[in-house]
């Protein structure tokens, strides 16, 4: 069975007008594709593949049900492709997708106190930049700035409790260079 773009594209013009034998190796030929398009799609946002089979089935179905408006002067990949990612979309949505982040990792820094030093404002400034830009504005925000967490977070595109871990994090990771950390 051949897997050629402009292969595919014959076969499933030949599909639509009604030759079943086309429309069978059609298939055939995508479920593997889609398979790794899947697979690849839900690993580059860090899931699983327990849910590949399932956004198979329907990209194949929406497929079948839109076959008709694939516009047989163009490459059927590009249009294949197109439903898939939306299929993917919707499978992802569907299942729920959120960002889970232990809250052992969190545990230590709720305890954490960090006294004043005898840092420079100019020390601190240097000290305050060796934080990646995300935790740097997120630490000038809310703890020189003193605004909220959902301040901060609509302002970065993140959610409350996103940060809120994000600054403990960046505390920890400042009071630890200064050697100011106690549990």
């Amino acid at each position: 069975m051949s897997s050629s773009p402009s292969e595919l594209s014959n076969l499933m013009r030949a599909a639509n007008r009604g030759d079943a034998g086309a429309y069978r190796q059609v298939l055939g030929a995508l479920a593997p594709m889609l398979r790794m398009f899947v697979r690849r799609g839900l690993a580059r946002i860090g899931r699983g593949s327990e849910d590949v089979e399932d956004i198979v089935q329907e990209t194949l179905l929406a497929l079948h049900l839109k076959r008709h408006t694939w516009d047989e002067s163009q490459p059927l990949e590009p249009w294949i492709r197109a439903v898939a990612h939306h299929k993917l979309i919707d499978g992802v949505r569907r299942r729920g997708f959120r960002e889970h982040i232990n809250i052992d990792d969190c545990a230590e820094v709720s305890a954490l106190t960090v006294e004043p030093s005898d840092l420079t404002p100019a020390e601190c400034a240097d000290l305050l930049a060796t934080l990646p830009e995300r935790s740097r504005a997120i630490v000038q925000g809310m703890s020189i700035e003193g605004h909220s967490a959902r301040e901060v977070g609509d302002r970065l595109g993140m959610s409350e409790g996103a940060v809120r871990v994000a600054l403990h994090r960046a505390l920890k990771a400042l009071a630890e260079a200064t050697g100011q950390v106690r549990s």
